[in-house]
């Protein structure tokens, strides 16, 4: 894991913490580890059987086997977490991404038993998980969003009227979920009653709530998140945006910042307003708050992300703002003033590309033993990784390898780096998206920033 670009001075006598417990796995983990190691706070790893001889189980102060290999009786299970922290005595968890990042009743299980989640409080992420009332809660400070439903839909003739009012296509989606799941576009009215069912049925199995919503879709939409970070305190910053447009299947492949064609005064007029939105509801910590932009160059709301995020180093690398270990101090009472040590100053474009044990031209997953391992290196190249030689890819969680990250004073020069680095990038014994990348670096329309989310579909 490499950084050379990360510029503020944390004041380690004011992060009170005696031991950070990380309930998370992969490169996330060691990312936490080495934000922690930074601050000079001891760490303690939870693992799975199937991650006993991982980097993170290796490098931290402490390591926990807390299950098998099967997620929901590891990483998802909330008692063996808690009765780790307590084994450990921690007084803080860093819930990473994905699993129980934005689960609201963990963090209220984490605040019961007296110890700090690092992250929002649990009743913002509850609200910010549905995502009918966070769309509500951005309409009423001026944020944009796409016309749709009034909330969760109570019936065929609701979604038929509410379709009818905004004009076809239009799009269902899961109130309580995201990925895709509970998705679906409507082209016309004969299809909305059918789709509506299964919708509804996707969403309940799979986030056990059948709620949707409806809004207007926009066929060739590009995906631009901004990158928040929120005290205890009610100071708000927002970092800038990253452009997510390259992914597959709603999964992002490709992340950059800034956007290469977000326009000036959008983004200034956007980030007021979420300034104000996020500071009304009470957020603190890190998040990321999504936007599609259609054709116009206008963003509409999709969701808020009450976690840290995959892309973030792209932001870290732009802003010379670390933003994990200013989850960690936002966590422990600090003052975003006393983080930042003054304005935040982007500079420069970065890329990162997610390698993934994928096969890069049929997506098949490609789990194994890592027999030969090479990671670039060199002027503006950054490597996260818990992929060692002889190191083993689980079949049993996501497929990220690795997140390679370049950077250049403009967006040409983080592309020729990237390039660069990966051509130096091997990975032996499994398939990895890395060939997948390379075209991607080659191709006109990435080149020249004229894509959309429908990139990879028309080019595959």
């Amino acid at each position: 894991m490499r950084s050379r670009w990360n510029t503020e001075k944390p004041s380690l006598a004011s992060v009170p913490f005696k031991k950070i417990l990380i309930a998370n796995r992969g490169e996330i983990a060691l990312r936490v580890i080495c934000a922690c190691k930074d601050l000079g706070i001891p760490t303690v790893a939870v693992y799975s059987e199937a991650d006993r001889h991982s980097l993170p189980v290796r490098f931290a102060d402490q390591a926990i086997c807390i299950g098998p290999a099967k997620s929901a009786r590891s990483y998802l299970d909330i008692p063996s977490i808690i009765s780790a922290a307590e084994i450990a005595n921690v007084d803080a968890i860093h819930p990473g991404y994905g699993f129980l990042s934005e689960n609201s009743g963990f963090a209220e299980v984490c605040r019961e038993s007296g110890i700090k989640f690092i992250g929002p409080k649990p009743d913002v992420i509850s609200a910010m998980g549905i995502k009918e009332r966070a769309r509500a809660i951005m309409k009423d400070y001026g944020v944009p969003i796409l016309p749709g439903s009034e909330g969760v839909l109570s019936s065929a003739e609701e979604a038929t009227e509410t379709a009818d009012r905004i004009g076809y296509p239009v799009i269902l989606k899961a109130s309580a979920g995201g990925g895709g799941r509970g998705m679906r576009v409507v082209n016309s009215a004969d299809e909305l009653p059918g789709l509506l069912v299964q919708a509804q049925q996707e969403a309940g199995a799979a986030f056990s709530s059948a709620d949707v919503y409806l809004e207007k879709f926009i066929p060739a939409p590009r995906h631009i998140e901004f990158q928040i970070l929120a005290d205890e305190h009610g100071n708000v910053e927002i970092l800038g945006e990253r452009e997510c447009s390259i992914q597959r299947r709603h999964q992002k492949l490709v992340e950059e910042s800034p956007s290469p064609v977000l326009r000036d005064e959008t983004r200034e007029r956007v980030s007021a307003r979420l300034k104000a939105a996020i500071k009304a509801i009470g957020y603190s910590n890190a998040g990321t708050v999504e936007f599609l932009m259609d054709e116009k160059g206008d963003l509409y709301f999709i969701e808020v992300n009450a976690r840290i995020q995959v892309e973030h180093p792209v932001t870290e690398v732009v802003t010379g703002v670390d933003l994990v270990k200013a989850q960690i101090r936002i966590a422990a009472g600090e003052t975003l003033p006393e983080i930042l040590g003054g304005p935040v100053v982007r500079r420069g474009h970065a890329i990162e590309c997610r390698i993934n044990a994928e096969h890069p031209q049929t997506f098949a997953p490609s789990p194994g033993r890592i027999t030969g391992l090479n990671l670039p290196g060199g002027v503006g190249v950054r490597v996260d990784t818990h992929a060692y030689q002889d190191g083993v890819i689980p079949p049993y969680y996501d497929s990220l390898v690795a997140k390679l990250i370049a950077y250049g004073g403009d967006r040409d020069e983080a592309i020729q780096r990237m390039k660069r680095a990966l051509d130096l990038f091997v990975v032996e014994g499994i398939h990895t998206s890395i060939p997948l990348h390379k075209r991607i670096m080659n191709e006109p329309d990435f080149i020249n920033g004229t894509f959309d989310t429908n990139f990879i579909k028309r080019w595959m």
